[in-house]
């Protein structure tokens, strides 16, 4: 059984083919500048690289050019497209329609569409992909996993928001919670690495990357997420403001004269690591300007990033009633040992104990505290791709 696994951006397109008799990586893949000058597929095989410069006009060209790719006879690991049972699309909203992944038809095509004003800047190119998919592939069956999906056990205490309660009932307008598939997979995994029944498990789950996002696990289902309605809500990120005052918008619309437009541009865009430290949306510049440069804007960065995350940390070992083990994955989680560091540091009250030389782990599995630690430290690198295969494959068997 092969599974091609598909996540698309307005401009470009990640992928990857498993074997899912060992779940093994046979390709993975990205295609950047979709619709756009210098078009490019790169592709992977046993580390090595596969270039293909060729222009794309839509997502149809660049699906057109993965296919391809993956049956090249120099380059490629299959003889023919027939080898592929099924895609996996990685789909971000399904809103409260969608609380596992599905098997797409005409009846969930409407559905993605009506959970598009959800995610108007993410699930119109998931869309645009299935649609390219099926044009390419007819015979092929189509599977949807959803970002929010995982977040659908959160009670109804943690995900209405007091508004008006009409909103939720006329507008959705209530938590939902992304990044799913990655918490859900190293929640899992962390399960395994400590010989423990998930079900039996309080586990906090830090996914911390560009886009970054900490939930509360309790017997293998979340309970609490820090991002909400949309992926604003939260950490601050790498150019999301995060949690704020939500009188702020209005002020600054008035002070600024700014439209709804500009506004949630600078929130979503102009905001974050980039908008206090006035470097750089990526971690790793600010870090380099903090520490080489003495730059004082971007060590408050670091510092408002870390507290956040201190802060539910704490918050969620609260609404829990204890915890087993504090999880770290993505980018910054999995490859920044300073960050991991920074955020354990005066955990130890509640039974949290970083081992420096163990914490120096990069990129691997590990257990980062000390032996002696009432709860456990872990470094888990994510693998959403591997996910949304799974879901995919127990689908259409």
């Amino acid at each position: 059984m092969k599974i091609l696994v598909i996540n698309c951006g307005s401009s470009s397109l990640k992928y990857q083919l498993i074997n899912m008799e060992n779940e093994q990586c046979l390709a993975l893949g990205l295609v950047e500048r979709i619709a756009e000058k210098g078009s490019i597929l790169t592709q992977k095989v046993h580390g090595k690289k596969y270039i293909i410069e060729e222009t794309m006009k839509n997502h149809t060209d660049a699906i057109r050019l993965v296919l391809a790719a993956l049956v090249d006879r120099e380059h490629g690991v299959i003889k023919e497209l027939s080898e592929i049972d099924a895609v996996g699309h990685r789909v971000v909203h399904g809103g409260e329609k969608y609380a596992k992944s599905v098997i797409i038809n005409d009846d969930v095509m409407v559905g993605l569409d009506e959970c598009t004003k959800l995610a108007p800047l993410h699930n119109p190119a998931n869309i645009m992909g299935i649609n390219a998919c099926m044009e390419l592939m007819p015979n092929t069956q189509m599977v949807a996993v959803f970002d929010t999906a995982f977040h659908q056990t959160i009670p109804e205490v943690a995900y209405m928001y007091p508004l008006p309660y009409y909103l939720y009932t006329e507008y959705g307008i209530r938590k939902y919670g992304f990044h799913g598939t990655s918490h859900k997979y190293i929640s899992v995994r962390a399960a395994k690495m400590m010989g423990r029944d998930i079900k039996d498990l309080k586990l906090i789950t830090c996914h911390l990357g560009n886009g970054a996002s900490v939930s509360a696990v309790k017997d293998g289902k979340s309970i609490e997420t820090s991002m909400g309605f949309t992926p604003l809500e939260g950490l601050a990120m790498g150019t999301r403001c995060g949690s704020i005052d939500p009188a702020i918008l209005t002020y600054i619309m008035k002070e600024l004269n700014l439209t709804i437009d500009e506004a949630n541009n600078l929130m979503n865009k102009e905001s974050g690591f980039l908008g206090v430290s006035g470097v750089s949306s990526d971690f790793r510049d600010v870090e380099s300007a903090a520490m080489n440069d003495g730059n004082k804007r971007a060590q408050l960065a670091i510092d408002i990033f870390c507290y956040g995350v201190k802060k539910f940390i704490g918050a969620y070992a609260a609404i829990m009633e204890g915890v087993d083990a504090i999880i770290f994955t993505a980018g910054l989680g999995e490859n920044s040992p300073r960050t991991r560091a920074r955020i354990c540091k005066g955990l130890e009250f509640l039974g949290a104990v970083l081992d420096k030389t163990k914490n120096n782990a990069v990129g691997i599995c590990a257990e980062l505290s000390t032996d002696d630690s009432k709860i456990k430290i872990l470094v888990i690198p994510t693998n959403e791709e591997l996910v949304i295969a799974r879901d995919t494959d127990a689908l259409i068997k």
